[in-house]
């Protein structure tokens, strides 16, 4: 009876709770993630990959980082913001999209929130209808956005290759000076999550800063994916692609027509004229190699060969659990290519992709 009244007076009171926040920039939500869910104000949380979910100023939260507690009163209230969750076997959260955003469903346990220009020319294949969500729409053209004209000789595009990697390193883009932008890329401690002082050094030199675990790609539709890369572009130098963006269509192998948009987050002196090296889990460590010491419970040999990395989708199973959402998306929606060629162009930054790395070009 005693601890009744007192919890009574508190909330008459209107203390403050003890239940903690989540800071701006860091994690509220995601698979095996245990920590709090309930953003610090300004922010609120906003649905990034099944892994992650993150507390951005300003953005509308998205409903599948609420609390499975909550009372379906509270979420008939609230809307998917874009990328969010909005259906799926065992969903209890919002089916509502915000404006601006449709539920396109993609699988039998999930469903999102796509923007009404992406939604309305995805794959056909996203066509079926949630049965938790009468706003889960059928794509009203089954073309892919990438398999129009987009690699006719006019149209911007110059002709590009990929490779993959994955070394866990900190940016050359995460350094002050590299370029006229906002904030440097964000870099992480070794948990993949907490930012650390732009002046503090790479893991990949004895340092303590390592590549974030939400900079890894993740499929937006059956023929749209967000990413990051490293890149070297002829005629141009670091400080013209730090940070920037650019719209990949690939034009070989079980991809071609696939368009990969990536913001650009480092460099290197190993890359040809028109590189770009895809940033994947599993993709290699290459010339460095920080994730032995990120990582040191995983064994050398669980990220595969030095370059090309893993060589089997099993093989994610190894992986830190944090960084398989990305590995499996290279043997799923990136169909295991093996460093496909591409047609690219620099595109307006999606602000999906400019959240996880702070990092927006002025």
């Amino acid at each position: 009876m005693m601890k009744v009244t007192f919890l009574l007076c508190l909330t008459l009171l209107n203390l403050p709770s003890s239940t903690p926040c989540v800071a701006t920039y860091g994690q509220c939500g995601g698979l095996n993630y245990n920590g709090a869910t309930d953003c610090c104000a300004p922010s609120t949380c906003q649905y990034n990959n099944d892994w992650y979910s993150q507390c951005l100023p300003g953005a509308t939260q998205s409903s599948s980082t609420t609390k499975a507690s909550s009372s379906s009163t509270k979420a008939s209230n609230q809307c998917s913001a874009v990328y969010g969750q909005c259906g799926g076997t065992g969903w209890t959260g919002a089916t509502q999209c915000c404006a601006g955003s449709v539920c396109v469903y993609k699988e039998q346990y999930y469903s999102q929130c796509l923007p009404t220009s992406t939604a309305s020319t995805a794959s056909s294949s996203t066509a079926k209808s949630s049965s938790s969500s009468s706003t889960t729409v059928k794509p009203t053209t089954a073309s892919s956005t990438t398999a129009k004209t987009t690699t006719a000789s006019n149209d911007g595009r110059q002709n590009g290759v990929t490779t993959r990697y994955w070394d866990c390193c900190k940016a050359s883009c995460g350094w002050s000076g590299k370029a006229s932008v906002t904030n440097p890329v964000k870099t992480c401690a070794k948990d993949g999550i907490t930012a650390v002082d732009v002046n503090t050094q790479s893991g990949c030199n004895g340092g303590t800063a390592y590549m974030c675990n939400n900079q890894q790609p993740w499929n937006v539709s059956s023929t749209l994916s967000y990413g990051y890369a490293a890149a070297y572009i002829a005629n141009q130098k670091e400080s013209d692609w730090c940070c920037a963006c650019y719209s990949l269509v690939f034009t070989s192998g079980p991809v071609a027509g696939k368009e990969l948009i990536v913001q650009v987050t480092n460099t290197g002196g190993d890359l040809g004229n028109n590189h770009f090296d895809l940033q994947m889990p599993g993709g290699g460590v290459g010339i460095f190699d920080g994730c032995s010491s990120q990582f040191p419970s995983v064994s050398k040999s669980s990220w595969g060969q030095q370059y090309g990395g893993i060589s089997s989708r099993s093989d994610c199973d190894k992986l830190p659990a944090v960084l398989r959402s990305g590995c499996l998306w290279r043997f799923d929606w990136f169909m295991n290519a093996d460093n496909p060629q591409m047609r690219f162009k620099q595109v307006t930054c999606p602000a999906a992709l400019t959240a996880n790395t702070q990092c927006v070009r002025k």
